[in-house]
């Protein structure tokens, strides 16, 4: 699952969802703001001692007592002299300095493809795009043109067949409404790529903005009727019957997200498991006209479906037949222009973004153009842009000295396996075969994505967006029913994120995360061990986790592990369930440990995994001096880790994440694991019983 967490969006996930609940940072729309003038060194910098050493002590708070709140002393300092920028809801001191250098690589290469793309396609196909998307002007004079064909197949919508047609038109331009599709394995067969169908549609966070009666519930949702009455309108319709069309789309969505699977029981990969044929499907949900979808989508044979939530889909077949076409429409033409925000009208991007960014985020001003185009760009030919960001920004030597800290960690998990007296023989020998199976892509695609059917020759931004949607649906599609391509890459290679794939039993690095303060070549062995140490062993614990290990060596989910060792592994999830779930945001706001286990369980596993890596290191190569005065290098290999969680967000984005977001704040993703490693209260010589040192831990890995 992604490394940190992530500002919430009604948009197509950057992961599939498989990948997104298991990587670094969360699966919806990544930290990707600049937040000060300050440039930090990259991968391919040198940097002298006294330079890291700087870096460490400008974050420090000595003022702080490591053993009572180690993330603020990790953090203080960082943390009192830190503001949001008014485009910001959240920064992150590791995520959005990387992000932040990051970006202006990508805006560099791109303004040069702009001004000379030379004999090369890619490049002058980035360079079109880009363009394209910067050209404000032309976004306004083209005003509602470039989706009017798709405005008035909506309207054409007289019957759910016809409304189905429309869906899947919309689909094929990364509009999804009423359920969301996406492709992976089978879970029971993972060399086979299937389509799979989950619950969507809904323009809120979760379920709870829909049910949950608290004041700010309310409030949400009379803004959110609110700003679906003044798109309704921005998008061609009438003052007069846009509040009553918008109260019936705010009263259906409810309907949808009563019948919704709660996030954290959507978490389980037994529960979103039920493979069916196209006969089941429409077993399933008789009510809606599924050949329509299907030839609209162009797949009018496809037969490999797993329906993650079945009660969902049947749902379905009752609420669209009761819900009048009327608003069913109206509920399209909001979701076409929700999805299609950016590349609109100045006036709609701006009421998209008033909602979603300053009422529901707490976010004052949207990010400057040029922000949001190097992010389009990337969604929309990520390996072309990669390729170009990989020569610039990925020193040589780096993939290699990852490498080694991988299987450093892989060493030390598979050492903890031989400790651990909650595993029987039989399970620990096929855990061990699990761990030998497990393959590392570190930094870039050995083989790059071909866009050769990718063209955008348009001088609009709109119309190459859709080129790029259409072209990643089809590629999708076209994987239904045919082997896996275990080349492929989840991220493109500027991202700042990683993540485990179950189905492929495989941890993916990109060179966009491989980046300093998480890791440098100059580091000394604490930091980096620390810092991306701990991602990588967080992501190899996902393996492992409350979802990871139903999953054996080759991706096949089954019940691999022997039945009286599951019931002690979920003894002491369930102590890290109650320990995360003793943690508050704020008073009378207290964590879901449900939703975030996974996540708990990999940070805590990767802390330690992390760290008796480090110390095998130390054993083999020898000791290294700290950079910092009055660290350890031991006490150093903990900053290096809290300082990579860093943060400073807004209330209303704490709350939000409070409920969609499977992985825990920063404060808690720092205290909750050095909480569980005895490693830690020795390296501070804290005493039995301090906060940071119970007298009961959590363990599992």
């Amino acid at each position: 699952m992604p490394l940190s967490g992530i500002p919430w969006r009604p948009r197509p996930r950057a992961l599939p969802l498989l990948m997104a609940l298991a990587a670094l940072t969360g699966g919806c729309e990544v930290v990707r703001t600049p937040y000060r003038d300050h440039v930090p060194p990259s991968a391919v910098q040198r940097l002298g001692p006294d330079t890291i050493g700087r870096s460490v002590e400008a974050v420090l708070d000595r003022a702080a007592d490591p053993c009572v709140d180690f993330y603020q002393y990790a953090c203080g300092t960082w943390l009192k002299t830190t503001t949001l920028p008014p485009d910001r809801s959240r920064v992150g001191r590791a995520f959005t300095d990387i992000e932040e250098r990051n970006r202006l690589v990508l805006r560099d290469l791109l303004e040069a493809a702009v001004r000379k793309p030379g004999n090369d396609p890619g490049t002058a196909k980035l360079g079109r795009f880009y363009a394209s998307c910067m050209d404000g002007e032309a976004i306004e004079r083209l005003g509602l043109l470039p989706i009017e064909s798709s405005l008035a197949l909506i309207e054409g919508a007289q019957d759910l067949t016809s409304l189905m047609l429309a869906l899947g038109s919309l689909r094929q331009m990364g509009v999804e409404a009423f359920f969301e599709t996406q492709v992976f394995p089978d879970f029971k067969n993972p060399g086979i790529e299937i389509a799979q169908y989950f619950q969507g549609g809904l323009g809120l966070p979760e379920r709870a903005f829909y049910l949950d009666d608290d004041e700010r519930s309310r409030s949400v949702r009379k803004d959110y009727e609110a700003h679906i009455a003044r798109m309704l309108v921005l998008l061609g319709g009438s003052d007069d019957t846009a509040p009553a069309e918008a109260a019936a789309i705010v009263a259906f969505e409810t309907r949808l997200a009563t019948a919704s699977l709660p996030r954290d029981l959507a978490r389980d990969f037994d529960r979103i498991y039920n493979r069916v044929d196209r006969a089941g499907l429409v077993a399933l949900a008789p009510a809606l006209p599924w050949d329509s979808w299907f030839a609209a989508i162009g797949d009018a044979d496809l037969q490999a479906i797993n329906v993650g939530m079945p009660d969902y889909f049947a749902a379905l077949s009752e609420i669209l037949p009761a819900t009048s076409m009327e608003t069913l429409r109206a509920y399209l033409r909001f979701r076409l222009g929700s999805t299609l925000a950016d590349a609109l009208p100045r006036a709609i991007a701006e009421e998209d973004f008033d909602f979603y960014g300053r009422v529901l985020s707490g976010t004052k001003q949207n990010e400057p153009r040029w922000k949001r185009c190097v992010d389009a760009t990337d969604a929309a030919a990520g390996d072309l842009l990669g390729r170009l960001f990989v020569e610039r920004a990925f020193g040589g030597e780096s993939k290699e000295r990852a490498s080694t800290m991988i299987r450093g960690i892989e060493a030390a998990l598979g050492g903890r396996f031989a400790d651990l007296t909650w595993m029987d023989p039989p399970t620990r020998e096929r855990a061990a075969a699990k761990l030998g199976q497990v393959s590392n892509k570190i930094g870039h695609p050995d083989t790059w994505r071909d866009y050769g059917a990718l063209d955008f020759r348009s001088a609009f931004y709109l119309n190459n967006r859709l080129a790029a949607a259409r072209f990643e649906f089809r590629r999708q599609q076209d994987k239904v029913g045919r082997p896996v391509d275990r080349s492929e890459w989840g991220l493109t290679p500027p991202t700042v994120n990683a993540y485990y794939d179950p189905t492929l039993n495989e941890m993916v690095f990109p060179a966009g995360v491989l980046q300093p303060p998480f890791f440098h070549r100059d580091y000394p062995r604490a930091m980096n061990y620390g810092a991306m140490g701990m991602a990588m062993g967080h992501e190899l614990t996902h393996g492992f986790d409350d979802q990871g290990r139903k999953f054996d060596g080759t991706g096949l989910m089954s019940p691999w592990w022997e039945p009286e060792v599951v019931g002690r592994f979920e003894e002491r999830a369930a102590c890290v369930e109650r320990l995360y779930g003793g943690f508050s945001i704020e008073p009378g706001l207290s964590l879901n440990g449900r939703l975030t286990l996974g996540e708990n369980i990999a940070d805590l596993g990767g802390l330690s995994e992390a760290f008796a890596a480090y110390r095998a290191s130390v054993q083999a190569d020898g000791p290294e001096a700290s950079p910092v005065a009055g660290l350890t290098p031991d006490q150093l290999f903990f900053v290096a880790f809290g300082q990579a969680w860093c943060e400073v967000i807004t209330p209303e984005q704490a709350r939000n994440l409070r409920l969609v977001d499977p992985h825990s704040p920063g404060r808690f993703r720092v205290n909750g694991p050095v909480m569980s490693l005895p490693g830690f209260a020795e390296a501070f010589s804290c005493a039995p019983g301090a906060p940071m040192n119970p007298v009961e831990r959590c363990e599992v890995w």
